[in-house]
C-alpha cells in the first residue's frame, strides 16, 4: 500500500485542484458534495457559497477570464445541475475554461432509482466540451486532470465531471501524479510562413479574433501582434457581431479589407456567416482555428477565397505570428481609418438633461469618471442598456454577457471580479430586467466581502423585446414586456447587505454625486437609475463606403 494516500476520493479531487493552482471554488451546497466541502478544510482553496447554482458558474467564468486560471464551480445533483447548465451555455460561447463539478447518485445504486439519479453526462454533453461521470476513487485524480486539460486546450470552454457519492467517499487504493498542463496544437513552420506572407502582402489587412483573445484575457499578446503585423486586430465577443456598438462602425471596416485573418474566430452569425459585409469583392481569407469543423464551415462559405486554413490553437499562433513579423508595411492610413471607424459612437440626442437619463448620457458620465480610475473592471450585462454601456469609451478590463446573448450574470460576475482583483474598482452595469435574475447574490457579496458598484438602468421594461415589438408589430401591439415602476432594486439590495440609492431625477449632476459616494464605499453599492427606454445604439456607416457584396 502506498504511503500518504488520500483518505477519500474527495481528498484526491482537492489535491489535484490544488496542484493545478485552483485558488477559489464557487459552490452551492447539497447532499452528495458535502464530502468535498469537508476535504476543502485546511486546503487553502477558498469556498464561495452562493445563492443559486447559475451564479456559481457565472462566477467561475468571470474568475477565469480575469485571472487566466480555470474557473471551478461545484453544485449538487438533480436540480442543482439543472440550474447550473443555463450558465454553462454562456461560458461555452465566451470560450472560457470552466470546470463544473456536480454531485451524483452512488454508482452502486445505478438503475435502482437512487435519490436524484439521472444520466448527468448525457444532460450536459450538448453544452460542454467534455462530459464524464467519474468511475472510481482510484481514477478520480486523472479524470479531474483530464477534464481540466480539455477545458484549457484548443478553443477553451466548459467541461463537466459528475461525482458519484461513493466515488468521493471511497478510499483510493492507489495514487499517481497526474499531468495537468493542456496540450497545445502549434502551427507548422510552413503554415506560419504562409500566414505571414498573406498579411504582409495586403493593402488593408484585418485580423478578427474570438472571445478567448479579448484584450482582457490576452492583451499583451494582441498588442504585440498588432504592432508586429502593422494591422488592426479586433476581438468579436458580442452577439451583435458586426453591429457591436463597442466596435463602432466595424462593418464599414470589414467591407474595405482586402485580406482577413480569422484567428480563433468562428465563421458564425456574428460574422454574417462570412457574407457580403466581410471583405471587398476581391478579398481573400485565412483562418487559424483549433476545430476542424470551424475550418470546414469557413471553406463551405468561402470556397477558393479561403486561401489558408490551419488547424492550430489561436493563442500560441498569435504569439508565433508576432515573433515572426517585423518588416510589415506601416499602413498608417488604413490603421487610422480603422481606428476612427471603431471609435465612432452614437450620442444622446434625445436627452433632456433632467429626469430619466438617456443611456448614452449615463454612459458618458460613467466613462468620464472611469477615466480617472485606470484600475477598474467594467462588467456589462443585459439587452439594450447593456449595449449602451459596452459602447461607452473605456479601455480597461471588462467582462460582458458575451456571444450567447444570455443575461442575468452581472452580480455574479461582479463578485468574482472583486475576489479576483481585490485592489480594483469593480463597476457592473445592467438593466432592470437583468437585475432580477440573481438579486439574492447581494447577500453573497456582503458575506464574502466583495466590493462593487452596481448600476441598474431602470426603464421599467424588458426593453430589448419591447423594441422588437415596436419594430416588428408596431406601437399598438406592444405586450407583456412591462416591469413594475414601483420596484426598488436599491432597497432590495440594501436589505441583503449592500448600500442602495435611487436616482429618479436630477440628471447627470445627480449621477455624478451618487457615483462619487458609491466609489468610496467598503461594501457593495446598488444604484437604481431612471433611464429612457432607448433602443440599442446602431453606429451609422459613412456614405460612400461600398454596400455589401451579395
Amino acid at each position: 500500500m502506498q504511503d500518504n494516500l488520500p483518505k477519500s476520493g474527495a481528498e484526491a479531487l482537492v489535491g489535484v485542484l490544488k496542484a493545478a493552482g485552483v485558488r477559489c471554488i464557487f459552490s452551492l451546497s447539497g447532499n452528495q458534495i458535502m464530502p468535498v466541502y469537508d476535504a476543502l478544510i485546511g486546503s487553502d482553496i477558498r469556498l464561495v457559497h452562493v445563492r443559486h447554482e447559475a451564479a456559481a458558474v457565472y462566477m467561475a467564468e468571470a474568475w477565469a477570464q480575469l485571472t487566466g486560471e480555470i474557473g471551478v464551480a461545484l453544485v449538487t445533483a438533480g436540480a442543482g445541475l439543472g440550474n447550473a447548465l443555463g450558465a454553462v451555455i454562456s461560458a461555452r460561447a465566451s470560450e472560457t475554461p470552466v470546470l463544473l463539478l456536480s454531485g451524483d447518485s452512488p454508482r452502486a445504486q445505478d438503475g435502482m432509482g437512487a435519490f436524484q439519479e439521472l444520466d448527468q453526462a448525457a444532460m450536459s454533453a450538448p453544452v460542454v466540451k467534455h462530459a464524464h461521470r467519474a468511475t472510481s476513487a482510484d481514477a478520480l485524480g486523472e479524470e479531474v486532470a483530464q477534464a481540466m486539460r480539455i477545458a484549457q486546450a484548443g478553443r477553451p470552454g466548459p467541461v463537466h465531471l459528475a461525482l458519484p457519492a461513493d466515488v468521493v467517499t471511497d478510499a483510493p487504493g492507489a495514487h499517481s501524479p497526474v499531468e495537468i498542463t493542456p496540450h497545445r496544437q502549434l502551427m507548422r513552420t510552413d503554415a506560419l510562413g504562409a500566414v505571414t506572407a498573406f498579411l504582409r502582402d495586403a493593402e488593408a489587412p484585418l485580423v478578427l479574433t474570438g472571445p478567448a483573445l479579448s484584450a482582457t484575457r490576452a492583451g499583451p499578446v494582441i498588442s504585440s501582434l498588432q504592432a508586429a503585423i502593422s494591422a488592426p486586430v479586433l476581438c468579436m465577443e458580442s452577439p451583435r457581431g458586426l453591429r457591436d456598438p463597442a466596435l463602432g462602425a466595424l462593418a464599414e471596416v470589414t467591407r474595405q479589407a482586402d485580406r482577413i485573418l480569422l484567428l480563433g474566430k468562428s465563421p458564425d452569425f456574428t460574422t454574417g456567416f462570412l457574407g457580403g459585409d466581410m471583405g471587398r469583392e476581391d478579398a481573400r481569407f485565412a483562418m487559424i482555428d483549433p476545430d476542424q469543423l470551424e475550418l470546414d464551415r469557413a471553406h463551405a462559405r468561402l470556397g477558393a477565397r479561403l486561401e489558408i486554413a490551419v488547424q492550430a490553437d489561436a493563442l500560441p499562433a498569435a504569439r508565433a505570428l508576432a515573433e515572426r513579423h517585423g518588416d510589415s508595411p506601416a499602413r498608417d492610413d488604413w490603421r487610422a481609418r480603422v481606428a476612427e471607424a471603431v471609435a465612432r459612437r452614437v450620442g444622446a440626442e434625445n436627452d433632456t438633461g433632467a429626469g430619466a437619463l438617456h443611456p448614452a448620457r449615463l454612459g458618458a458620465v460613467l466613462s468620464e469618471r472611469l477615466a480617472q480610475m485606470p484600475d477598474t473592471v467594467l462588467i456589462c450585462d443585459g439587452g439594450e442598456f447593456g449595449q449602451w454601456m459596452q459602447a461607452m469609451p473605456y479601455a480597461g478590463a471588462r467582462v460582458i454577457n458575451g456571444v450567447s446573448g444570455a443575461i442575468g450574470a452581472a452580480p455574479a460576475y461582479a463578485i468574482a471580479a472583486s475576489l479576483a482583483r481585490p485592489e480594483a474598482q469593480i463597476v457592473t452595469c445592467m438593466g432592470d430586467g437583468t437585475a432580477g435574475f440573481l438579486l439574492a447574490e447581494y447577500e453573497t457579496a456582503a458575506r464574502e466581502g466583495a466590493r462593487f458598484v452596481a448600476i441598474i438602468g431602470n426603464d421599467h421594461l424588458w426593453n430589448a423585446e419591447h423594441q422588437i415589438q415596436l419594430r416588428s408589430f408596431g406601437p399598438e401591439r406592444t405586450f407583456g414586456c412591462d416591469l413594475s415602476a414601483e420596484a426598488r432594486y436599491d432597497q432590495a439590495a440594501a436589505a441583503l447587505g449592500a448600500r442602495g440609492a435611487q436616482i429618479a431625477e436630477g440628471g447627470a449632476d445627480a449621477l455624478r454625486a451618487a457615483l462619487e459616494q458609491a466609489f468610496g464605499a467598503e461594501k457593495p453599492v446598488c444604484l437604481d437609475i431612471a433611464i429612457q427606454p432607448a433602443p440599442a445604439p446602431v453606429v451609422p456607416i459613412k456614405s460612400g463606403v461600398a454596400e455589401p457584396v451579395h
